[in-house]
């Protein structure tokens, strides 16, 4: 087998990966709880691609609102069948990884948990100015003590690869 037979062979990630390439680079967040204007929820995120480039990797650490300091890595692939980007978060918070779900259109985000009391969603996109904004809140019956809602906004200060 040629070196260009073996190239060939290998898998190659699929072009809707391409959907996430806004979100590489360094991110400065801010936010809020609903309901206040004090911007307490502060924190950076980095997005970056693994070699091969069939996941996204996201690091991200949060201060919220003092309450507890988040700090996470979450990898994010791409399923065919559904059309949306499953991922697998790892933080201090929780002993095993939670699934969340992305779905990534026309510069719209939606992201989704739902696993135990976690129970919420997050609807935001990107500004033309290539900013983001959006809220994360509970699902319908889900506990709003454990699924805080609150907004949150950021910018890019250092682009990605």
């Amino acid at each position: 087998m040629t070196h260009d037979e073996t190239a060939q062979q290998q898998p190659q990630p699929d072009p809707a990966l391409r959907e996430l390439d806004f979100l590489v680079g360094t991110w400065s967040m801010r936010g809020h709880l609903a309901g206040s204007d004090e911007e307490n929820i502060v924190g950076e995120s980095t997005f970056e691609w693994l070699p091969g480039g069939f996941f996204l990797r996201q690091r991200m650490k949060l201060d919220f609102a003092g309450l507890f300091q988040i700090n996470s890595e979450e990898l994010i692939a791409y399923d065919p069948e559904t059309g949306r980007f499953p991922s697998s978060v790892y933080s201090n918070l929780f002993p095993q990884p939670l699934p969340y779900e992305w779905d990534v259109k026309d510069g719209s985000v939606t992201i989704s948990v739902t696993h135990g009391p976690l129970d919420a969603t997050f609807t935001g996109g990107l500004g033309e100015d290539g900013t983001f904004s959006g809220a994360w809140g509970p699902n319908p019956g889900a506990d709003e003590a454990v699924n805080v809602p609150y907004s949150i906004g950021g910018e890019r200060i250092q682009a990605g690869e």
